[in-house]
């Protein structure tokens, strides 16, 4: 036995009594920064240690064994032992979506996982296949805290954006600053007419959406107060592609497709509409005539038509090309495009809207690598071609199922012995808009020694816009006199921007500081003239202003804008695990008077990544990210008017002067005031990751018209008041990898935002101009209404309360507050491949209340006009409990359904879940496609706006309340992609 045992024992015994010996060594990471907390195991045994605060390790060890040095976000390194006594180990970062996403920040960039401040990024592959003009369009419900609504989807309209609520009373002071390649963009709408003045036109339209990089927004202090007095409504960063080393690459992308209305109205046949009218007139004992009521006496008792499907009920045809050429060297690199988009309406009609874009990048690095440049132009001209009427669609919708043909029998416009006004003749009444647009941008960089460059951002924009409006006359009923007229607006906006700086970049410390330090230098331009023509002998001469027999001019203003700043930004950060952002700047604007033209505006930003902290690695392995951040600033707003400071006078008619505006060299800048909190989690090796931001920004020092006695000669004033608004809300993100393989992967991302808007002081709000539209501890959404108390059973009238009992309806009464801003929104996108296949649906919803159709249309049977169906449900004799108030032609049953309309009735469910886009993709593979000289080829279909679920009886949910802008268009086109 004991024989039979000695082989075996000797055969082991090396190894369990071989000399253990010290090992000891710093962990760093590729900086060579220590890093604290790293598990060093050995390898099959079991023991191991951490390292200390300065990375510091020692352990015993045998020669043969094998140590492990693992770190959560970094790579694991195996290192054998051997002979070393010392091993000095230097972790390399394991890129995660995390650590390999760098976001834009304006004035400087910084990683996913170690910023300070608030950043949502929106990259290029969820905007260029979405078949719309603007970029802000593509947005909708992808960012937590953005809201952008798009109040009609003609093609060209601006959208609404509105970062984390309203902050200001004035509408027009709510606007984000836009930035494009560091060049900021004017972001208000250029004013139109037509079918375009519910929005106006937007000034990012000529932007090639397939040259688009990454769009990012900046939402809280810490990210916006370097942009000091035009932060206040956050910062819109928009990219475009650079050009990058190597092969020369040819990429073309081309998709068509139609588009048709989302959703129609169900509103009266014929005979309900008929019995509506006639009701109406029995009801109030009025006596129907030829005059008052044609449709009843004159028209085709018997006629039928669908006016959506007549006039709406086109199909929107789009075409769009692009191409991009790119390549270059380690020194230089360059990125050459075009792009054409063509989309039509779904009006009848020779209407629509074309683009043609370019865009140029050029990067260029010395062989030293002391000196470097990037160049990049974009230039776009876009054509829109509508008609001069903005109540189109509402028109369509309120026609009379009965009304007369649109042609005669002599293929002339048919207008019924003057009946009627002919639909048709709105869309002969013509609207062109033209404009050009030009942003260029070109950036200097010099490194001075090794850590400090000096960096100059210059930037010219140029926007130059015509719109000619055409009314001839066959437009009109010929039995009524009018004469051939036209308007002419040119629009124009130039601006340039020097930003001179000095980046600082060095470690110090045990940490890493970044230092920038610069200033701004703007000036722009800005300008207006309405030319109006009457009297053109032909038609065809409409628009040639030297045809007309009488010009005036409407309109002429030139406003010039100089702004000027100095600001900075010092950011350290310590062992990679705690960070802060320090960012300041001074600002000066030619829109405030001399007494008030300069302030100061900064914020401080803080961050501590405690998932690298020893106690989270020992006891909390399953989280694989941790951070928490905070920041606290201020950021300004000026979007007020110039010269508002100045007395202003304008000519009389006898050729003196009078005062329109008084002098107020004291009024100054709103001021924001922005705390955030947010905490952000990484599981599961950082397949699933979680944030949740709070927020609360006070808006001060509001910039309204203060109330002057009227023995003054002036209304008002404009003027600071100590009227506060606040916005808070909540902000909730989740990123889950829910498979990860090498032939299937499946991604979700899930935003939805809990904000809430609130006035919270107002001083004399009761004598100010706003005292029937805002309300104390009130949403700036909010509605003040009468409280309703339904149909009268006994009148068939609609009744409010006459809550102080005065015998009087006037807005005392008005007690009820509804809040018709977003309770919350978000979105869901998910992001499926399988081999060659991709698929990828993403969700927008919303819950909202919002006007329904009581606000949206007049009084039943009083007008020739049609009215949705749920109308028939209507009181109809004495003692009937009915929702909807009898039919009326009186002044009586007019005033108390208008009173109705102003009530709490008038309000309902707005909320609707959509769905937003849908993507489905095949990757050719290489051995079909090589021959033809194809490097990849995609083959694609995409659809937007596929269907819509709502309680909401209106047109569209995403604006309640308006039945003058053209619903969503549900949009499918196809496409394909090649790269040689």
């Amino acid at each position: 036995m004991i024989l039979v045992f000695l082989p075996v024992f000797a055969t082991v015994s090396p190894p369990i009594f071989n000399l253990q010996q010290q090992i000891t060594g710093i962990v760093t990471d590729a900086e060579g920064l220590p890093l604290p907390g790293v598990n060093i195991l050995i390898k099959g045994r079991g023991e191991g240690t951490f390292s200390d605060m300065n990375g510091a390790w020692a352990i015993r060890t045998s020669k043969g064994d094998t140590l492990v040095f693992s770190y959560i976000g970094f790579k694991t390194i195996e290192e054998a032992v051997g002979e070393q006594t010392a091993i000095n180990i230097a972790l390399m970062e394991n890129v995660t979506s995390l650590e390999g996403v760098e976001l834009n920040a304006g004035y400087y960039t910084v990683k996913e996982r170690e910023r300070t401040g608030n950043i949502a990024k929106v990259s290029a592959e969820e905007i260029e296949l979405q078949p719309v003009v603007n970029p802000l369009q593509a947005l909708q419900g992808r960012m937590a805290g953005v809201s952008i609504v798009q109040s009609s989807s003609v093609p060209g309209s601006a959208a609404t954006i509105q970062i984390r609520g309203q902050n200001s009373l004035r509408p027009e002071g709510n606007l984000p600053l836009y930035v494009v390649d560091g060049v900021p963009i004017n972001s208000s709408a250029i004013t139109s007419g037509g079918i375009l003045a519910l929005g106006g036109i937007d000034p990012l339209n000529t932007i090639n959406l397939s040259n688009i990089e990454s769009i990012e927004v900046l939402k809280d202090a810490d990210a916006t107060s370097i942009y000091g007095s035009r932060g206040a409504n956050g910062v819109v960063l928009i990219t475009t592609k650079k050009g990058k080393s190597g092969k020369t690459t040819l990429n073309i992308n081309m998709y068509s497709g139609a588009g048709k209305m989302s959703n129609t109205l169900k509103m009266l046949n014929t005979g309900q509409y008929l019995e509506m009218r006639g009701e109406a007139y029995t009801n109030d004992g009025v006596m129907p005539t030829e005059t008052n009521a044609p449709d009843l006496l004159l028209w085709d008792q018997h006629r039928y038509t669908d006016w959506q499907e007549e006039l709406l009920g086109g199909s929107a045809f789009i075409t769009d090309i692009q191409a991009s050429v790119s390549g270059g060297n380690a020194n230089t690199s360059f990125t050459l495009g075009g792009a054409y988009h063509k989309e039509g309406v779904i009006f009848p009609g020779d209407f629509g809207y074309q683009k043609i874009t370019g865009n140029f990048n050029l990067n260029h690095t010395s062989s030293n690598e002391k000196f470097r440049v990037n160049f990049s132009t974009n230039y776009g001209v876009d054509k829109n071609k509508l008609f001069n009427r903005s109540l189109f669609v509402r028109d369509v919708i309120v026609l009379p199922p009965n009304a007369p043909a649109l042609y005669n029998e002599r293929g002339e416009l048919n207008w019924e012995g003057s009946t009627w006004v002919n639909p048709l003749g709105y869309l002969r009444k013509t609207l062109d808009v033209k404009s050009n647009n030009i942003v260029t941008n070109m950036v200097l960089r010099y490194r001075l020694f090794p850590g400090l460059e000096l960096k100059t951002n210059l930037g010219y924009t140029n926007l130059y816009g015509e719109q000619v409006t055409k009314n001839p006359k066959s437009s009109n009923d010929p039995d009524i006199q009018t004469t051939n007229t036209s308007q002419q607006l040119n629009t124009k906006r130039r601006s340039w921007i020097v930003e001179p700086q000095l980046v600082f970049s060095q470690k110090i410390g045990g940490g890493h500081l970044e230092t920038v330090i610069g200033g701004t230098f703007q000036k722009s331009s800005s300008g207006r003239l309405l030319i109006s023509g009457e009297g053109y002998p032909d038609e065809s001469m409409i628009g040639n202003l030297s045809a007309a027999e009488n010009q005036s001019v409407l309109l002429q203003e030139d406003i010039d804008y100089a702004y000027t700043a100095v600001f900075g930004r010092i950011g350290y950060n310590f062992r990679k695990k705690y960070f802060i952002n320090l960012t300041g700047r001074r600002d000066g604007s030619s829109r405030f008077g001399p007494n008030k033209r300069f302030a100061n505006f900064g914020a401080i930003g803080g961050a501590w990544i405690f998932s690298k902290e020893p106690f989270v690695v020992n006891h909390l392995s399953f989280l694989s990210f941790g951070k928490l951040r905070g920041s606290y600033g201020t950021t300004g707003s000026d979007q007020i008017a110039d010269y508002g400071y100045y007395d202003a006078y304008e000519p009389t008619v006898a050729g003196g002067l009078y005062p329109t505006q008084l002098a107020n060299p004291d009024y100054s800048w709103e001021v924001n005031r922005k705390l955030e909190g947010a905490v952000e989690l990484g599981f599961a090796r950082d397949r699933i990751l979680f944030s949740a931001s709070w927020y609360r920004n006070r808006s001060s020092n509001q910039l309204i018209g203060y109330a002057l006695p009227a023995m003054t000669g002036f209304t008002s004033i404009q003027a600071n008041l100590p009227a506060t608004v606040q916005n808070t809300g909540w902000e909730l993100e989740l990123m889950t990898h829910n498979i990860q393989s090498s032939g299937f992967n499946w991604k979700t991302s899930l935003n939805i935002t809990y904000p809430k808007n609130r006035l919270v002081e107002f001083p004399g709000i009761e004598q100010s101009s706003y005292a029937n539209t805002y309300h104390v501890g009130a949403s700036l959404r909010s509605a003040i209404l009468y409280q309703s108390v339904g149909v009268n059973p006994e009148t068939g009238l609609y009744e409010v309360l006459d809550a102080n009992e005065d015998g009087r309806f006037d807005f005392n009464d008005r007690t009820v507050i509804k809040d018709l801003g977003r309770q919350y929104f978000g979105g869901i996108n998910n992001s499926i491949s399988y081999k060659n296949i991709g698929l990828e649906f993403f969700v927008e919803f919303v819950k909202q209340q919002g006007r329904n159709q009581l606000s949206m249309f007049g009084t039943p049977g009083r007008l020739m006009e049609n009215r949705p169906l749920e109308v028939m449900e209507r009181w109809q004799q004495e003692g009937d409990m009915a929702g909807i108030q009898r039919f009326s032609q009186s002044a009586t049953g007019n005033t108390a359904y208008t009173r109705a309309a102003s009530s709490d009735l008038a309000i309902g469910d707005a909320s609707f879940i959509r769905l937003k886009t849908l993507s489905l993709s095949y990757q050719i593979p290489p051995a079909y496609i090589t021959r033809a000289g194809l490097n990849a080829c995609k083959v694609y279909i995409h659809a937007q706006n596929l269907f819509t679920m709502t309680n909401y009886p209106g047109l569209d949910p995403q604006y309640p309340g308006n039945i003058q802008g053209m619903p969503a268009l549900r949009t499918i086109t196809g496409g394909v992609r090649l790269t040689f």
